[in-house]
């Protein structure tokens, strides 16, 4: 098959610029120290009040909601929050027992759930709209 010079220039163009945005799509690294590189999945739909005694947890960020609303761990358990929406958002406990700082849009970050048994009010401090609860038992 012959390309003309201009279809052919097209085809290198719009070649480039693919192979440029699937090498672009990555991340670059934690936004801020106690980032990870965790895959972004819930534990279970929002508000359903999971139930989870597993090591690890994970809590989703999407659309301002966190996911799941209502988190039930054991003590100590590490969370990792993935931030799906492309503004940033924090997860702190009203009474200051945890907190992510603050977590740029597409990354995630890892808090450990106290100690102490409890029900722990959490709210995003740059949307405080948003909210949830941490229940430790």
């Amino acid at each position: 098959m012959h390309l003309s010079p201009s279809r052919a220039l097209i085809a290198a163009t719009v070649t480039a610029l693919l192979m440029l945005a699937v090498g672009c799509s990555g991340s670059t690294g934690p936004a801020n120290p106690s980032s990870t590189a965790a895959a972004p999945s819930a534990s279970g739909p929002a508000g359903s009040g999971t139930d989870t005694s597993a090591a690890a947890v994970n809590l989703t960020i999407k659309d301002f909601v966190f996911a799941p609303g209502d988190l039930t761990v054991a003590p100590g358990t590490r969370i990792t929050v993935a931030n799906q929406d492309s503004a940033p958002h924090t997860v702190t406990a009203t009474d200051k027992a945890f907190d992510t700082g603050r977590i740029e849009g597409g990354r995630s970050a890892t808090f450990t759930a106290p100690s102490k048994p409890g029900s722990y009010p959490y709210i995003c401090d740059v949307h405080p709209f948003m909210a949830g609860t941490l229940t430790v038992k």
